[in-house]
């Protein structure tokens, strides 16, 4: 566990934001992190892999267009957390990285390398931003087989022409099975 990294954040962000954090406080804002991406990835995958069935995957596309925003939206609304995902080589630009959330990407993609499971990835820190302290948590994508109909290397040419309709600056493709797809980012105000 990275408690010892964690409670050094803690009071670094205490020293500059004046408040400092119990570990139980962050325990728990973890546990919420880790419920809202289980309940999001649940729901993502299950409109998934109906809208494969219903239409294989040019009709699964417009899942990820529609519809998992739609689900970000609703968590976001419904549990006071801003709730997304994002990415290194974006497919959506609305989901762009900020600085921190490059950085725990990049962070993901050295620790894939040394060979940590991908399925286990994520970070999470207390720090100030704009003067404003925020809870920030992200957890790893893995690349699942169903993605590689719309994000491997071989893809059917209805589903580039449809990617191309729908994005026509797609960076999301040439992924392989377990490679680090993107991640779910969730963010809280402390103040």
């Amino acid at each position: 566990m990275r408690r010892l990294p964690i409670l050094l954040a803690i009071a670094v962000v205490g020293a500059i934001g004046g408040t400092t954090r119990a570990a139980d406080d962050v325990d728990a804002d973890v546990a919420k992190s880790r419920e809202l991406v289980q309940a999001f990835a649940k729901t993502l995958k299950a409109e998934l892999q109906q809208a494969m069935e219903a239409g294989g995957p040019t009709n699964a596309i417009g899942v990820c267009h529609e519809v998992a925003p739609e689900i970000a939206r609703e968590q976001s609304e419904s549990s006071g957390w801003d709730v997304g995902r994002t990415a290194l080589r974006l497919r959506n630009p609305m989901n762009a990285p900020d600085d921190w959330e490059r950085a725990t990407l990049e962070q993901f993609e050295a620790r894939k390398v040394a060979g940590q499971d991908t399925q286990t990835m994520e970070r999470h820190e207390t720090v100030s931003e704009n003067g404003e302290t925020m809870f920030r948590y992200m957890k790893a994508i893995p690349t699942a087989e169903l993605c590689t109909n719309c994000h491997g290397t071989d893809l059917a040419p209805k589903v580039e022409a449809r990617l191309a309709e729908l994005y026509p600056e797609d960076r999301a493709i040439g992924f392989a099975v377990g490679d680090i797809r993107g991640a779910f980012t969730l963010e809280k105000p402390l103040d």
